[in-house]
């Protein structure tokens, strides 16, 4: 390595200088690329082995935010070799495995904010993906560091993997052949790499760590180049980031990962105290539906040894105190009402408290403004936040928003972010999005949807409660969609739109009004009235029975009750040509029709503008002409 990333050493007395926190480490990267499996890798070097994290997850994707610490003893022994005796300053370090479906962007972007550098894990067999780009892109734009662990170099035919064993000293011991295989699978990663704006080399091999980013190939599968990956990330953090890991004062804030129960405990949170340091007994301001809400700190709750929060069972050290950076596990009263995804604030003194809730109402002014519209102009769907600048510019401008869309619910924001954000990507206006269980008022919100393609409630990670299942029993009109994986929750709303499209579509054929125009015939006349029975021949287009007829002066007529043949045979409709009896309620022969007069069949104004779309016989376009400008003498924009 031409420069090296480690530190100086602690003092005699093993007390930590310059540091008030362990770095926070974001684990990133594409579907099955191995984020998961990288930090498995991590947790099964402590001595207590949990079982894996990615074997649990729904689908094996990582679907909630997990965070493990791995303490400064565990690192300094993993990375002996690489350290050369020397001790990190770091007291350890706090994974958090983020979700690994590309719908996590928001969620993501959250957990960007709260790490301090990012693991970015890339197959070296599959190169970069497409959530693999967003991630480059996130961590772009939030200005995080970050590593790339090149992942699964075991899949490189001929290589031998060693568990716990370095890349550098692994590389010396692969025959040519595979080296040159790794070589040439290498350069083209860095050139690929490089068309994205970013500089990579290996690490062993950088100048100068700020103007490239470190790439550690390993195989996370077989355990090998482990001590290269901490030893560069945690380098990194203590050689560039001293200023943000010592900045620690002041209000005390927290991500909350989930809210859960806990046999012996209750409700529980489990959080990342990012900044400042939590007590038992103190007050605390959290993010509830209804509004923020104070409670107060019954119990702190560490898990304990290498295990990760989300499976520490009953392996929990209580505390009296925590300080940033750590993950804990809350104990409270009302956490029930607690939103996962939002932040936690300490609010001792009512300064702070004041301070906490304009804070947590800017954080939810964001969420809303990322939730997607419709506009009624463009129909294109847009975030709230961008809604004003879309409006002023082109056709659009004065354009309002639509009030129509789906329902969505989550368990957490970021799930309901995330949500949100695929669907603004297939242009699906959201109309209310909200967390927790699915209730009557989300049931009745998507009921009066205009649009039956947004009569539907899609739920991430949630359920609906005994009114809502109770409810869903007789409300027929509104779909329920709900799992554990966004993209499948989105497969199944595409196939319902698809399906619902199709109903949609025949039923308005089934329904619609065509045009038509009838002769009455000379000497048919077999009943004068209630209802009138004469003998009519379609002119043009057809006739339907429920159908309204009008004079071609456009008077109303009356309604076809039936329609029979010369074999007697009773039908729903008659075409051009046919030559039927028509029984007409309404008029009187003699007073309001007679022999040889011309009918149309009076056509609804909502349904012209539909006609105009499919395909007419020239003789209905023509007829369908004839009742258009027959209207508009009245009404000049009738069926427009």
């Amino acid at each position: 390595m031409t420069e090296d990333v480690s530190t100086a050493p602690s003092d005699e007395g093993g007390q930590q200088k310059g540091y008030n926190r362990q770095p926070i480490v974001s684990v990133l990267g594409h579907v099955d690329h191995g984020k998961t499996s990288v930090l498995d890798l991590v947790r099964s070097i402590g001595s207590e082995r949990q079982a894996s994290v990615m074997n649990r997850e729904a689908g094996g994707i990582t679907q909630h935010i997990g965070a493990t610490e791995v303490p400064a003893d565990v690192l300094n022994e993993t990375c002996k070799e690489m350290m050369r005796g020397r001790k990190f300053k770091s007291p350890g370090l706090l994974f958090i495995d983020t979700p690994g479906h590309h719908s996590f962007i928001s969620l993501r972007n959250r957990g960007g904010s709260v790490a301090d550098i990012a693991v970015l894990v890339i197959d070296i067999m599959s190169g970069l993906q497409p959530q693999t780009i967003e991630s480059l892109n996130i961590l772009r734009s939030t200005k995080t560091p970050f590593v790339i662990a090149l992942n699964k170099v075991d899949r490189i035919h001929g290589w031998n993997t060693q568990r716990g064993r370095s890349f550098i000293e692994s590389l010396q011991h692969q025959n040519k052949n595979t080296v040159e295989l790794f070589e040439e699978r290498y350069w083209k990663f860095l050139g690929v790499l490089s068309e994205h704006g970013f500089n990579a080399e290996r690490y062993d091999q950088i100048k100068d760590f700020r103007n490239n980013v470190a790439l550690v190939p390993m195989s996370a599968k077989d355990g090998e180049g482990l001590q290269d990956l901490l030893t560069v990330t945690v380098g990194l953090a203590e050689r560039f980031l001293d200023a943000r890991l010592t900045d620690t004062l002041g209000p005390s804030e927290a991500t909350v990962l989930e809210m859960r129960e806990e046999v012996g405990m209750g409700k529980t949170i489990d959080v990342i105290l990012y900044r400042g340091s939590l007590q038992v007994g103190d007050q605390i301001l959290l993010a509830g539906e209804d509004g923020p809400f104070l409670t107060h700190i019954k119990g702190l709750k560490r898990p304990k040894g290498m295990s990760e929060m989300r499976d520490a069972g009953k392996r929990w050290v209580d505390v009296d105190e925590v300080q940033a950076a750590s993950g804990v596990k809350i104990v409270a009263p009302e956490l029930e009402k607690t939103i996962a995804g939002t932040t936690l604030h300490l609010a001792n003194t009512v300064e702070d408290e004041e301070r906490a809730r304009q804070s947590l109402s800017e954080e939810w002014r964001e969420i809303f403004d990322n939730m997607p519209l419709m506009c009624q102009t463009c129909k294109s769907v847009v975030q709230r936040r961008d809604f004003t600048q879309h409006t002023s510019e082109g056709t659009c401008r004065g354009a309002v928003e639509e009030k129509d869309g789906v329902v969505i619910k989550a368990d957490t924001v970021g799930g309901l972010e995330a949500l949100a954000h695929e669907l603004l990507k297939l242009k699906i206006p959201v109309r209310q999005a909200t967390v927790g269980a699915v209730n009557k008022k989300d049931i009745f919100m998507a009921q009066s949807a205009t649009n039956p393609l947004n009569k539907v409630i899609l739920g991430f990670s949630t359920k609906a409660n005994a009114d809502a299942e109770r409810l869903f029993e007789s409300a027929e009109d509104v779909h329920y969609i709900s799992g554990a994986i966004i993209y499948h929750i989105l497969e199944q709303f595409e196939q319902w739109r698809e399906e619902t499209q199709r109903q949609l579509e025949a039923e308005q054929r089934d329904n619609l009004v065509y045009p038509g125009k009838l002769l009455y015939l000379e000497n048919h006349t077999f009943r004068q009235k209630n209802p009138a029975i004469i003998g009519v021949r379609v002119l043009g287009g057809r006739v339907h029975v429920g159908q309204k007829l009008m004079s071609l002066d456009g008077t109303s007529l009356g309604q076809v009750r039936s329609l029979r043949t010369r074999d007697s045979e009773d039908v729903k409709e008659a075409k051009q040509g046919d030559e039927v009896a028509l029984a007409l309620q309404g008029p009187t022969v003699g007073r309001q029709i007679n022999e040889l007069d011309e009918f149309y069949v009076d056509i609804p104004e909502r349904h012209a503008s539909r006609l105009r779309k499919i395909e007419l016989t020239a003789r209905e376009s023509e007829i369908l002409e004839e009742i258009t400008k027959l209207h508009r003498k009245n009404d000049h924009y009738w069926g427009r």
